[in-house]
């Protein structure tokens, strides 16, 4: 082989090995984007379950003591994360800061009951857990209502479980270049030491040898 080929050959062995040096830290990066993408999915769907919520109505003139005892035993409960006792005037407060008016004075007497706002864990934040969660706190005496949106709730599962599809559609577009790049590299690999594999076969290398690095 004259100098001539051989620098031919060292030039392509080089671009050779450069590029399959980008082509796997590509393959690295959309494996990296890809796990980044699930995780933060799912985090994400995880936040936005748990900020739904229900109040839970309280009964007039309930005893101070009884609501801690209901707290407590909510905040005890396998599906409950968090809770937030909400008094009367805390209630009207908050409304009348979104009307922008006192309707206090108006009506003279102030309608709104106290309620304990109850925030699930992810798991349990669907249509058919917080319908058997209702009728589970339906036993509580000190307990008027459950009130909460059931159209919010059946949208934003809905629409988690759209988002979730095209996320599972793009990490298998993802999973799928990454191995394309993988088997692209290893035959460019393979094709650019060719004239190398047949001059070790030609001396009687075995498949071993060749393989080694």
């Amino acid at each position: 082989m004259s100098k001539k080929e051989t620098n031919i050959t060292k030039r392509r062995l080089r671009s050779s090995y450069i590029t399959s040096i980008i082509s796997i830290s590509l393959v690295l990066f959309l494996l990296g984007l890809l796990g980044l993408l699930v995780l933060n999915a799912k985090r994400l769907s995880d936040y936005v379950k748990e900020n739904i919520g229900f109040s839970v109505i309280l009964k007039e003139n309930v005893k101070e003591v009884d609501v801690i005892l209901l707290q407590k035993s909510l905040d005890a409960s396998e599906y409950v994360k968090s809770t937030n006792y909400i008094t009367k005037e805390e209630a009207a407060e908050e409304l009348q800061q979104e009307l922008g008016e006192d309707f206090i004075n108006f009506l003279g007497f102030n309608p709104l009951l106290a309620s304990i706002e109850v925030h699930l864990y992810a798991e349990y934040a669907n249509q058919d857990s917080i319908n058997f969660i209702e009728k589970d706190l339906q036993q509580y005496e000190q307990i008027k209502e459950v009130f909460y949106q059931k159209s919010l709730v059946s949208l934003v599962n809905e629409n988690i479980r759209k988002i979730s599809l095209i996320i599972l559609i793009f990490s298998g577009l993802l999973l799928l270049v990454a191995i394309t790049l993988i088997n692209s590299t290893i035959r460019l690999s393979v094709y650019s030491k060719r004239f190398i594999i047949n001059t070790m076969q030609l001396v009687g290398a075995n498949r071993g040898f060749i393989r080694r690095p």
